[in-house]
């Protein structure tokens, strides 16, 4: 896993990096899209940032030396870029609905300022979803008074599993999974069935076509990267506090299949510049236009 993982952050880190610069040094690729798409590289470079730690936790689960403070910033921090990924992906795609569908309205509803006002608030609004983490999750003993070595682990804690917060906010991941699938699903079926109808002659419509087939490929690759995610949780969720052989069995596949994926959730994080560069000429053109102007100031300097 660790193999994996380490090019997969690195590889990530410069994707998302790379995206956000071209959003904002080159002023042609500040398109509502694009503003989102460069919101989005921020939150997964949050998550890359964050794999060094499910990797120690993965190779070192106890005992847990960094205390209890880091131990809940860090759940908060991965649980609230989760919810920010979804909502960019879905706001995102609502955008393109607005371009694709209502063309005359769209020019009047987005507009940059408003997109940047929007992301605030995607933002605020992934913040308050995770702020229950700050209770849920924190430092105890596994084992209990009777364990012979320092057994302190991050994890969710007892109060939270007998107290109801954690089946609550489990409900609320999935609802933040589930809902958006729903909404993505019933938007890319009017916009196909709206470019279907729709003259294909038209440079508009083709630039829609484009920018349409690319968001579909980010929403299908993020669906299929991120439900072993949520499936994997849920089934952990069920083998807490009993200890019956049908528990045990539920337990180890839900380790087995964390394995999975925690692999591809941190893929889903990396993959997106590449998914860009692949299927956005304009993107592509920006990249080499930022990597030929960073070239000929580094050839410059050099001979000065």
């Amino acid at each position: 896993v660790t193999i994996i993982y380490i090019p997969l952050m690195l590889l990530g880190l410069l994707g998302n990096i790379l995206t956000i610069l071209v959003v904002w040094l080159r002023p042609y690729m500040r398109s509502s899209t694009y503003l989102y798409l460069s919101s989005l590289a921020v939150s997964d470079i949050l998550i890359l940032l964050l794999l060094p730690v499910d990797l120690y936790k993965l190779w070192r689960p106890r005992p847990w030396t960094f205390g209890e403070l880091s131990c809940k910033l860090t759940m908060f921090f991965s649980e609230c870029c989760t919810f920010c990924s979804i909502l960019h992906i879905t706001f995102i795609s609502l955008e393109r609905y607005l371009a694709v569908c209502w063309p005359f309205t769209a020019k009047t509803l987005v507009t940059r300022r408003r997109t940047r006002t929007i992301i605030g608030c995607i933002w605020l609004g992934a913040a308050i979803s995770a702020a229950p983490v700050l209770v849920i999750v924190g430092v105890e003993e596994d084992g209990g008074d009777k364990a012979q070595v320092d057994m302190r682990e991050c994890r969710c804690t007892d109060y939270a599993v007998s107290s109801g917060l954690l089946s609550a906010m489990l409900v609320l991941s999935n609802m933040y999974f589930l809902v958006p699938l729903c909404i993505l699903g019933l938007v890319y079926s009017l916009i196909g069935r709206t470019l279907w109808l729709r003259s294909q002659n038209s440079r508009r419509d083709l630039n829609n076509r484009h920018i349409v087939k690319m968001l579909g490929v980010i929403v299908l690759v993020f669906v299929l990267c991120w439900l072993p995610f949520h499936v994997g949780r849920t089934i952990f969720f069920f083998t807490l506090g009993t200890h019956t052989d049908s528990q045990y069995f539920l337990y180890y596949l839900s380790q087995y299949l964390n394995l999975v994926s925690s692999v591809l959730f941190y893929l889903s994080a990396a993959i997106n510049p590449l998914l860009y560069n692949l299927m956005s000429e304009r993107y592509r053109h920006a990249v080499h236009s930022l990597v030929r102007g960073y070239a000929r100031t580094q050839a410059r300097s050099l001979q000065t």
